[in-house]
Formats: structure tokens, C-alpha cells, sequence
């Protein structure tokens, strides 16, 4: 019995420490995310739009909030649900995004330089900034909930981003999302090629357009260690080399790296997809513009 309260006790005490690590990284977090989002958006002008379309998509039950013109009497009239009729052009207004919380992407190579799930976070927040400013609804993937752009939209999602997760993926759940919907993938993508372009794959098979975000730390891209060195996963990997001289294998790295970038790159072109590096040691502008521009362009530009 003494046991087990005192694992009950050790339960609350970490249960409460994650909630005020939240708590206290939250603000600051959303202030910066903001920051970074006004200094973007002095630079872009709003999304031209596709057009209010008549394709039918789904009816979906009537939520608080919804305006009561847009509920479905005939569908309604069925049963003792309201349903709300969405067209394709609403999907095409609306964007699904992910980031990887994966361990690897606590990685960072210098006190100087923020982890790259850190770097990835304020990217997404910022982007979902930007686009509930111009008009968009966004949702994160996973969730299954609908996308909203409501006065709590930011915090809500910024809420759901920082939330310990011990069964975060390295690749986006999938979501049968509509067609002319938008997804944005943030990640390091440092998987197989191949396990990347099957998970993607299911998304643009829907019609889903799309962009990623691939974030690394500037040792990932340099491999500046010098001399003997032991690299260790941080994914609990079996296999932890023990290299004599890193300068020997520098430039085989370094290839195998920009082959691999270059892959990435060929499959988000031939998905119609677009694809940005961004490196930690760079301005989150660069990755949170690009991603804007590529996330509320025109259909037209991807045909």
C-alpha cells in the first residue's frame, strides 16, 4: 500500500512538473511566434483565392459558432442532427499542419543554437499566425478535429503542440483530409526516403497539396567534429559508431547528405508538393515566409 501511494504521489509530482514546465514556455513561445509573424507579413499581401466552387464534399453536424444560414434543411430534415453542407472551395481555404516531436529533434550542437523541435514549433505557430490573419482555418494533423479560425484558434493549438506526448511519430498521422486541402510537414526528415515518400504519398493520393519543412542543425549539414568521436542516436538506436577520425568520412557524409536532400526535393516536385531546408543557426522568417507563400498560393501554380 506505502508503495503504491508513493508511486501515486511520484505520478501527481511529475504530472504537475510537465504542466508548469507548459506553463511557463507557453508565452513566451506565442509572443515570439507572433513577432516572427508580423515581421513576415509586412512583406506578403493576402491570398488570392480559387474561387467559390459548387463541388459537394461532406455534410458535417452543426457546431456553436457555425452561422445558421449555412445548415442543410433537407439533410436535417432526416433525423434530429443539424448538418452544415461544405463545398470543396471551404477545404481549399483550410490547412492541416504537423511538426515532428520525435527525440531526435531535441537535437542541438551549441548552447548557442536552439533544439530543432524548438525551431520547428515557432515556425508552425508562426504560419498558423499568418493564416488565421488572412482568413484561413487550420487544424492540427492527428487531431481530427475541424479547422477554425476563432479568437482562441492560436492558443488552442499552441496548447495542443506543447503538450507532452512520450508516443510522438516521426512521420504525420494520416488523415483522410479533402481534396484542395493544404498540409504542411515539419520535420528533419532524416528517414528512408522511401518510408517518407509511402506516408506522403497516401495525402497527395486525396488530392492534398502540400509543403515541408525540413529543420537541421548546422553540424548536420557541416560535420564539423574533428578527430575520434562516438555518435549516439537519440532514438534509443542500437548502433553507436565509434569513428577514429571524423575528417575521413567528412566529404562521404556530406554527399550522402546532399543526395538525400536532393530526393526529398524530387519527391515533393513530383507530388506537386513544395519543400524548404531551414537550418536553426538561420532567422525563422526565412522558413515561415516560404512556407506562407507556398501554403496560400493559387491552385493554378501547382497544375
Amino acid at each position: 500500500m506505502i508503495g503504491s501511494l508513493s508511486a501515486q504521489a511520484t505520478g501527481a509530482r511529475t504530472a504537475t512538473d510537465r504542466a508548469e514546465a507548459l506553463s511557463q514556455r507557453f508565452p513566451p513561445l506565442l509572443v515570439a511566434a507572433d513577432r516572427v509573424a508580423s515581421t513576415v507579413s509586412q512583406g506578403v499581401h493576402g491570398r488570392r483565392r480559387v474561387g467559390q466552387g459548387e463541388t459537394f464534399w461532406q455534410f458535417r453536424r452543426y457546431q456553436t459558432g457555425d452561422d445558421a444560414k449555412l445548415i442543410d434543411w433537407r439533410a436535417s430534415g432526416k433525423g434530429q442532427q443539424l448538418f452544415v453542407r461544405e463545398n470543396e472551395w471551404e477545404a481549399a481555404q483550410s490547412v492541416w499542419l504537423w511538426c515532428d516531436g520525435s527525440a531526435s529533434m531535441n537535437y542541438a550542437s551549441a548552447p548557442t543554437l536552439v533544439p530543432k523541435g524548438d525551431r520547428a514549433q515557432l515556425v508552425l505557430l508562426a504560419v498558423v499566425n499568418l493564416l488565421l490573419r488572412g482568413g484561413e482555418r487550420v487544424a492540427l494533423l492527428g487531431e481530427h478535429t475541424r479547422p477554425q479560425n476563432r479568437r482562441n484558434t492560436l492558443h488552442l493549438i499552441a496548447e495542443r503542440l506543447l503538450a507532452p506526448n512520450p508516443a510522438s511519430a516521426n512521420e504525420a498521422p494520416f488523415e483522410p483530409l479533402p481534396r484542395y486541402g493544404h498540409a504542411m510537414f515539419i520535420s528533419d526528415f532524416l528517414a528512408p526516403i522511401g518510408s517518407i515518400e509511402r506516408y506522403i504519398g497516401r495525402f497527395v493520393a486525396r488530392g492534398v497539396r502540400g509543403h515541408l519543412v525540413q529543420v537541421l542543425d548546422p553540424a548536420e549539414t557541416s560535420l564539423p567534429f574533428k578527430g575520434r568521436a562516438r555518435f549516439s542516436g537519440m532514438e534509443d538506436e542500437a548502433d553507436q559508431p565509434l569513428l577514429g577520425r571524423v575528417e575521413a568520412v567528412r566529404d562521404s557524409y556530406l554527399k550522402r547528405l546532399e543526395q538525400h536532400t536532393a530526393a526529398l526535393s524530387d519527391l515533393a516536385r513530383a507530388a506537386r508538393w513544395s519543400f524548404t531546408q531551414h537550418l536553426t543557426s538561420r532567422p525563422p522568417e526565412q522558413a515561415v515566409l516560404a512556407a506562407y507563400v507556398a501554403l496560400t498560393s493559387p491552385l493554378e501554380t501547382f497544375e
